[in-house]
């Protein structure tokens, strides 16, 4: 493997300088990589306002930095709120992107100055409308997207275009300010047209309401701009013409304000989890098949190897005669199996000890590791 691929030699070299210094495992965070992501995007989708989606990482570091470049932020949790109000985000930069809240979540949003809330079901609605009066509603939409995303994301979130329609009457019923139509594709949607497909539906929904007096304002694209895994992406220049090019062609010269909420795609290839091998072995004496276990697994960080959705690039020093292996984590959990359908090749002299580096591991590992799970810590992350 290229190591060039993923990372510049300068910073490859800064992240194994920096990773001699310390015990595995850990995560490395390169915010020169975020940065230089964050600013590609904005250049790219200069329509659009930036809400960087917090889950993806919620490294006080990377929050501070994307704040002093002027992004906004989508906001999942309380927990995520309170965050970044003590990093001094402004609230009005803020939106509740969870349409999964308790009433009592939505009464400290509202009371912490936030005002852009995304919803899909009637309960919420009227939990919104109670607890936090006249602010601006999205109501997020069901898409296609699922069925060509590697992390897909819309069968529990989201509601068909009939009710979204619905609950956006019930929103300006109550009070409420109907702002516009939300989606998902999917995490890391490689397929562009999956955009179109949902641009089509949130255009007819602008109509409908049009025609019962209520203009809505803005669409909520959420996120799924892919990064670079094992399977490589387009580069986001194509994805912002195409994008550009669907609303164009459905909203003519009146495309509305656009919000997209970028997690992975600005984080995912700033990050490298180096790791060590615990030990190599097979399971009988003619087995040709051997299992690398190394010191990072399902619950330290990589849950996005889940039925093997997420395939990271993973290097290690050695290079002599690669065989294919089995690789898994050292917890008690035959589930903390990494990659077996899909095998990777490593050295057949690789042994306890030996460095692994897993690539493109900026997004959705340490916000994933388990608190305590056979006692292990979360994952150790490091900024630089």
């Amino acid at each position: 493997m290229d190591i060039e691929e993923y990372l510049p030699k300068k910073e490859w070299g800064r992240v194994k300088s920096f990773a001699k210094k310390h015990e595995t495992p850990f995560l490395v965070i390169l915010l020169d990589v975020i940065k230089r992501k964050y600013l590609e995007l904005q250049k790219n989708m200069s329509f659009a306002e930036i809400y960087y989606a917090v889950k993806a990482n919620p490294a006080s570091e990377v929050i501070t930095m994307l704040d002093g470049l002027g992004s906004s932020f989508d906001v999942a949790s309380v927990y995520e709120l309170r965050k970044l109000l003590s990093l001094g985000v402004a609230p009005e930069r803020l939106s509740c992107g969870n349409t999964i809240k308790k009433l009592k979540d939505i009464e400290e949003f509202y009371r912490s100055g936030v005002r852009l809330f995304v919803t899909d079901s009637e309960t919420d609605v009227r939990n919104i409308a109670a607890a936090a009066p006249g602010s601006k509603v999205f109501v997020r939409i069901l898409t296609s997207g699922f069925l060509t995303a590697s992390w897909p994301l819309s069968r529990k979130f989201g509601c068909h275009s009939d009710m979204a329609f619905e609950l956006l009457l019930l929103a300006n019923k109550l009070g409420l300010q109907p702002y516009g139509v939300s989606f998902h594709v999917g995490s890391q949607q490689n397929d562009i047209s999956a955009w179109n497909t949902a641009i089509d539906q949130v255009k007819q929904i602008f109509n409908w309401l049009k025609d019962e007096g209520i203009n809505l304002k803005c669409i909520n694209m959420g996120g799924g701009l892919p990064g670079n895994y094992i399977e490589k992406c387009q580069d986001v220049e194509l994805y912002a013409s195409e994008i550009t090019k669907c609303l164009k062609e459905d909203f003519k010269g009146e495309i509305p304000n656009v919000i997209i909420e970028p997690g992975r795609y600005l984080a995912a290839e700033s990050g490298v989890i180096v790791s060590e091998v615990i030990n190599v072995a097979t399971k009988s004496k003619t087995s040709l098949e051997r299992w690398v276990f190394t010191d990072i697994g399902k619950f330290g960080g990589l849950m996005e190897t889940l039925d093997e959705s997420i395939k990271y690039p993973i290097y290690t020093e050695k290079k002599e005669n690669p065989e294919k292996v089995i690789i898994a984590g050292p917890t008690c959990d035959s589930m903390d199996t990494i990659y077996e359908e899909h095998q990777y090749e490593m050295p057949s002299d690789l042994e306890p000890g030996d460095r692994v580096y897993w690539l493109s591991t900026g997004a959705y590992t340490a916000s994933y590791s388990a608190v305590e799970f056979n006692g292990f810590p979360p994952l150790k992350t490091f900024c630089i």
